[in-house]
């Protein structure tokens, strides 16, 4: 492999096409000026300082088009004082029919609610930022930013809205601390976009203009936030975040079906969080005894794939600043991925500092240690990671992490400690992110350190696009040596070479029931370090967008395989195919999503064909909404897969089937109920969850779980979970 002159092609051919330029809608300002009067956030604009306060341009539609103003009207007020960023948008209706909301459950789907939310670039590098807004019924919705467009949902911080609504408008009024967020002090001009959704319209809208093949919470494309004086001195505050928890649980059967006499075990456990704001960007989190019981059941698939799920972080300590340690990489080269940590065992404290330390420079320090588990064989382990970052030209940037995994005790007398002594990853992550978004990519290069293990230990993964509004092309590339470790990080397979390049077409026709259609040629060839090809897959999609947002694609594709190693297609313990065995199959099927402003919604997906050893498969993939607006939402996922393989494997079928309900009785009271229902696992699990959010971000959790072995039914596991959570701020 001449991995050398690959990356060095690679980032001549990313620095080449980088351009230094005026930012974009650099003409939408909105002057933002400090208030004395004491504002109600009741949704009432009946404060005078909204009558003085400047009111912005009309805003321009995003889709389904990008080239006239909105038909949807929507002001926006904004004012502050020495501790809050105070914001009211009037969101006016056009036509008839009721607001589309899911719940007023929090984080909320963004494209089936009817919604206002405002974005952020608080340190001026068109990179970072937070996100905040509410849907027509008044949920909140906030996250922090990365990547120039991204938002992180699962962060969360104290802040405070209200919404009132009639037939005519409704209106967000909000306060959001300056202690809650992060930005660079001293500046006097944030980047600043509003955004409207509005589903009875289909119509998307915001403040400073967006093309409609980016999203609006593009940072690239922000206007600009002008204070009247310097921001309020950041001042070193902190939170303290104490839990309790008591928790009962029994063991009935082990995952075999095999009865177990175990007893009841009751528990009961204190830990405490804490945030110090270090300086106006950068903040210190720490951690003794985490808990995350109240953290979401993951919702299961039917895995028939040769290799490991990824299911993404939700636990609140990883999540600010999260970018920097776990958006490394791709979707399967992950180089840090922080549910490793305490998968195994119980993490008894950690630390974290992340954020800027000046305009250019962002930093990330995490260290965790968890406890030994003598039932496991495993000793106490200490997970560290360093990731510096460096801002180049407008928006691209420069990321050199290192990645630490040590056991900690005395192995050497024990031949029977599960693990490495230790795994460590070094290297760098380019990321291209020039002015416009047309061009954008990055490329990563690590080098991974194990005992007994070197040599073919890197890794090298790059990508590149170009998105314009009628033509999608993009390469990306993934080299992953033999010996390569990340054992805290999400890299599913070892020694090969991957190339993926694909093309999109996209035509718009000027009226008619459809907004966009086009072709899709998409094509992944993986080959071993000795350049021998192992797996290929074509395939062709045809997709249709609608007017009303409804999708409906084609696809045909075609799939080569050659074991690695043995496997067993059905994944439930029968014989495995040999290794070096060779298997081609063809599929076709399609995929529909239906226009999300009913109240009814669904999805569903369908292919047909062959499967490995000259078999055949049928998958099926369903999925069923409706709201009771605004408490109830009604969500059944399910899949069902039928395989039809020679002996021994012969016919089996896999039903999966996840029903879930959430009421919302108000925005601070919820309730949930996830039922799933998994023949190739052979479990049943039953999850319910009360949260009561008594103040902002302090809440009261019980957590109510069952699994059962499916044949006979019975059950195997059941727990009770109270958990009283506080936030305290200095």
């Amino acid at each position: 492999m001449q991995i050398k002159s690959i990356i060095s092609s690679i980032a001549f051919l990313f620095f080449v096409i980088i351009a230094n330029a005026q930012k974009i809608n650099s003409q939408f300002k909105y002057y933002i000026h400090k208030t004395s009067d004491k504002i109600t956030i009741d949704g009432i604009m009946n404060e005078a300082v909204w009558k003085n306060a400047q009111v912005t341009a009309p805003f321009s539609m995003v889709l389904p088009m990008d080239t006239s103003l909105a038909k949807v009207p929507t002001e926006v007020r904004m004012t502050y004082d020495n501790d809050n960023l105070y914001i009211i948008a009037i969101c006016y209706k056009v036509g008839t029919g009721q607001d589309m909301v899911e719940s007023l459950k929090r984080d909320w789907n963004f494209g089936k609610n009817d919604n206002f939310i405002f974005f952020m670039d608080t340190y001026g590098d068109l990179t970072n930022g937070f996100a905040f807004g509410t849907n027509a019924a008044g949920a909140q919705w906030d996250g922090t930013m990365f990547d120039g467009g991204s938002v992180d949902l699962n962060w969360d911080n104290k802040w405070t809205s209200n919404v009132t609504n009639d037939a005519n408008r409704y209106i967000l009024e909000a306060s959001i601390p300056f202690k809650s967020i992060r930005y660079k002090a001293g500046i006097m001009e944030w980047g600043i976009n509003f955004s409207r959704n509005d589903l009875i319209t289909t119509e998307k809208s915001s403040w400073a203009p967006v093309p409609r093949q980016f999203p609006t919470a593009s940072l690239n494309y922000t206007g600009s936030l002008i204070w009247d004086a310097p921001l309020p001195e950041h001042q070193n505050n902190f939170s303290l975040i104490p839990y309790f928890k008591s928790s009962t649980s029994k063991e009935f059967a082990n995952n075999a079906g095999t009865q177990l006499n175990a007893p009841t075990l009751n528990r009961t456990d204190v830990g405490l969080d804490a945030k110090i704001s270090l300086t106006s960007s950068l903040n210190l989190d720490l951690t003794i005894h985490p808990d995350f019981s109240q953290v979401e059941v993951d919702r299961q698939v039917t895995n028939l794939s040769r290799f490991e799920l990824f299911f993404p972080e939700r636990r609140q300590f990883f999540l600010e600043n999260a970018d920097l340690f776990s958006n490394l990489g791709y979707e399967n080269v992950r180089p840090f991925f922080s549910r490793r940590i305490g998968l195994n065992s119980n993490i008894d404290f950690g630390a974290r500092m992340s954020g800027r330390l000046d305009k250019n420079w962002r930093i990330g320090i995490m260290d965790m240690k968890t406890s030994a588990d003598e039932s496991k064989n495993l000793l106490a382990q200490n997970f560290a990671v360093v990731a510096l970052q460096r801002k180049l030209f407008k928006r691209s940037n420069l990321e050199v992490f290192y990645i630490d995994k040590t056991q900690l005790g005395d192995a050497r007398n024990n031949t029977s400690l599960v693990g490495n002594r230790f795994n460590r990853n070094f290297g760098f992550e380019f990321m291209l992110a020039p002015k416009n978004n047309t061009w954008s990519g990055k490329t990563i290069l690590i080098k991974s350190f194990t005992p007994n293990k070197s040599g073919d230990d890197f890794l090298n993964a790059g990508n590149l696009q170009y998105s314009s509004k009628n033509w999608i092309i993009s390469w990306q590339h993934e080299i992953v040596g033999n010996n390569f470790n990340a054992e805290v990080g999400y890299i599913p397979r070892n020694n090969y070479v991957k190339i993926n390049p694909s093309i999109t077409r996209l035509f718009f026709p000027k009226k008619g029931n459809i907004l966009s259609h086009g072709p899709q040629f998409l094509t992944t060839y993986y080959y071993n370090t000795a350049l021998e090809q192992t797996d290929n897959t074509k395939s062709f999609t045809y997709l249709i967008t609608y007017r009303n947002k409804s999708t409906l694609s084609g696809v045909i594709q075609n799939d080569y395989v050659e074991l690695l190693a043995p496997f067993d297609p059905t994944r439930i313990g029968k014989q495995p195919l040999a290794a070096n065995t060779k298997h081609q199959w063809s599929t076709i099927g399609f995929d529909f999503i239906s226009a999300p402003q009913h109240r009814f919604t669904y999805t569903l997906s369908s292919r047909t064909g062959g499967y490995y050893a000259n078999g055949k498969l049928f998958s099926l993939t369903a999925n069923i909404g409706y709201r009771i607006q605004p408490y109830v939402n009604i969500d059944i996922s399910s899949t069902y897969n039928h395989i039809d393989l020679p002996q021994p494997w012969g016919k089996n079928n896999f039903l999966l089937v996840g029903p879930k309900v959430d009421i919302t009785m108000t925005n601070t009271l919820f309730f949930t109920t996830f039922f799933q229902y998994n023949e190739q696992t052979t479990n049943i699990n039953f999850n319910t969850r009360f949260q009561w959010r008594y103040k902002p971000a302090s809440d009261l959790f019980i957590v109510y779980t069952d699994n059962y072995y499916i044949g006979p039914v019975f059950v195997k596991n059941r727990a009770v979970v109270l958990k009283f959570t506080y936030w305290w701020n200095k």
